[in-house]
């Protein structure tokens, strides 16, 4: 091979190599100015950048470092969730009823519903919307001859155990709909909306106009004031989990286009049982006692009653579709409901701690320091999740040859021309995932700022980012 030859073959690489290098350089100085910005000043910036393709670290700071990741620990969940479930893993819920059905109709006993931590149940992003879920009990109810029941509608909620949220959920997020809790029976992702509407003058009393759907079990205080124009939507619920009073508190300003806020569930068991229980009242189908669930009967030293028959099943999406959302939409119910079925699975109770334990064991298992991975709950809400950044990175990079990858990778949301997951809780910012350069180069980053000061920090990260285009 003559020298001229060699060196059209070898130049190339010398160009892509200097070019990489030069890169790195680059990210180095752009990840020190921003360590150098007074937004950083009393804050823990974190960065990790792999190559994509044999995991390489081509640039680190800070990566051994245990930070909040807020809802970039989702990427976690979902990878464990692919791995121990399967890509087509389906929840299932089961219509049935305990006692017998008389020649005449009569149900000598009552329904039950038994949930299997079903997240998206009665969701409006499926087809099991809520009216189609009622449209298919009220038909199986129809064939099995039944026109009136003696007894109850029972949401059976037992699966995850009545801890709807995990620990280390602050106060300001439950009872919001991002804050919406599991439940062993979900219903309609857990959250129902309540219409407001402003006064003409900054400190008027907001107007609750009405819940949608009615909620006439809760009582609502509103404590709400109209804010100033463009100071938009400030409110917060607060309604604890299982309880039948709201206090709605902060402001809503003058000239929100939207038309209110939407509110976490504190019973979904209930409410599933009350709206099949009210379906069935307007259809002419009576009930002789009042809804309730599980947990309620067992609160009442009341026997649950053993099913006789079972007359319908419902069937979620497929993982991958659940997945979807649950990244592109970052829905924390998802999270949670994976976290607890990763431990039914793997033989464990239906909790978070349980979950978050199987999640761990996981990873480790893969050579993932444990101690790099302190995880509270499944979504990330929780500001005491810490997790490195060298450790998300690594996971990121090994899922990558996994079968369901093409799935999970559709599923990250696109943040500046990048496949990212974003995290925003508290002075908590962090994206997480995936970029191939203009070169064809493909690259895992995760980079996390804890306790930053002021706002719009994103654009910062972003400077950093950017350096890898």
């Amino acid at each position: 091979m003559n020298f001229l030859k060699l060196l059209f073959i070898l130049l190339p690489f010398f160009f892509s190599q200097s070019f990489a290098q030069n890169r790195i350089q680059n990210i180095e100085k752009a990840f020190n100015n921003l360590l150098n910005d007074e937004q950083a000043k009393h804050a823990i910036v974190s960065l990790c950048v792999l190559d994509a393709n044999t995991g390489k670290t081509l640039y680190a700071k800070n990566e051994q470092i245990g930070l909040a990741t807020a809802s970039t620990l989702k990427t976690i969940t979902a990878a464990t969730a692919f791995s121990i479930l399967g890509k087509d893993f389906q929840f299932q819920t089961t219509l049935a009823y305990t006692g017998t059905v008389t020649t005449d109709g009569t149900l000598k006993g009552n329904l039950i519903i038994i949930g299997s931590g079903d997240p998206t149940l009665g969701s409006w992003r499926y087809q099991n919307k809520e009216n189609a879920v009622l449209m298919q009990w009220v038909a199986a109810i129809r064939s099995a001859g039944i026109k009136k029941i003696e007894g109850s509608i029972i949401g059976d909620d037992r699966i995850f155990g009545s801890q709807t949220t995990p620990e280390g959920w602050v106060w300001q997020d439950i009872g919001n709909y991002y804050g919406a809790g599991t439940s062993g029976l979900a219903w309609r992702e857990n959250q129902f909306d309540i219409h407001l509407r402003p006064g003409s003058s900054t400190s008027d009393e907001v107007k609750i106009v009405k819940t949608v759907p009615a909620i006439p079990y809760i009582q609502i205080v509103n404590e709400l004031k109209t804010g100033a124009a463009g100071t938009g939507d400030r409110s917060y619920a607060f309604l604890p989990p299982y309880s039948n009073v709201a206090y709605l508190r902060g402001s809503w300003g003058i000239g929100i286009a939207k038309a209110g806020i939407s509110v976490a569930l504190p019973d979904p068991a209930f409410d599933c049982a009350y709206r099949l229980q009210d379906t069935l009242k307007r259809l002419g189908i009576s009930t002789g006692q009042q809804a309730t669930t599980a947990r309620l009967m067992s609160l009442n030293n009341q026997v649950i009653p053993s099913v006789t028959q079972k007359i319908s099943t419902i069937s979620s999406p497929g993982l991958s579709e659940m997945t979807y959302w649950f990244l592109k939409k970052s829905i924390n119910l998802y999270g949670e409901s994976f976290l607890k079925t990763i431990a039914i699975k793997s033989g464990k109770a239906g909790t978070t701690g349980k979950g978050a334990e199987t999640e761990i064991n996981f990873w480790a298992d893969k050579g993932i320091d444990r101690t790099a991975l302190n995880i509270i709950d499944g979504s990330g809400l929780s500001p005491g999740d810490r997790i490195t950044t060298a450790a998300m990175a690594s996971i990121l990079f090994q899922i990558q040859k996994e079968s369901w990858f093409a799935d999970y990778y559709k599923a990250l949301p696109e943040y500046n021309g990048m496949k990212i997951k974003s995290g925003t809780i508290n002075d908590v910012s962090a994206f997480a995932g995936y970029h191939t350069d203009t070169s064809g180069n493909k690259y895992v980053v995760v980079i996390n700022i804890n306790n930053y000061s002021g706002s719009n920090i994103n654009k910062k990260l972003f400077k950093v980012l950017d350096e890898l285009k």
